[in-house]
């Protein structure tokens, strides 16, 4: 996570992202986190967390830049949301900033479609907001 945030950072200055966020929210079953690795070490990784009664909010997507190009966040993304989906979630939501067009490119790829804007960023003209029914 140090990772993915130092990467914001670079990308939106400040900390990266000052969403307000509770490790205890990502326990199951209001929410989850899962960690890629490879060779042993972590790659990638992301979470959900209860939005609602229905949805399920990502939060932390990433992947190391070194492994990007192999199909990891996508797979991490598939088991985010099949996490989601066993918990009773029936739609994933999230927010990405206009400055992540790989992250935005692979969101459109596997489903996703924009959506009003919602949570921490929903007025910051730099928010795209995007959902996946699960």
């Amino acid at each position: 996570m140090r990772a993915a945030l130092a990467e914001l950072a670079v990308r939106y200055g400040g900390t990266g992202d000052d969403t307000p966020m509770d490790p205890a929210e990502f326990t199951p079953p209001r929410g989850d986190f899962v960690v890629a690795f490879l060779g042993g070490e972590p790659v990638g990784g992301a979470g959900w967390r209860a939005h609602g009664d229905e949805d399920a909010e990502l939060k932390r997507m990433f992947t190391s830049v070194a492994v990007r190009g192999r199909g990891i966040g996508r797979r991490v993304l598939a088991a985010v949301e099949e996490s989601a989906r066993a918990q009773g979630r029936r739609r994933m939501i999230l927010e990405v900033g206009d400055l992540q067009p790989e992250a935005i490119a692979m969101y459109h790829a596997c489903g996703y479609d924009r959506i009003e804007n919602f949570g921490f960023y929903r007025n910051d003209p730099g928010c795209l907001s995007f959902a996946r029914v699960l």
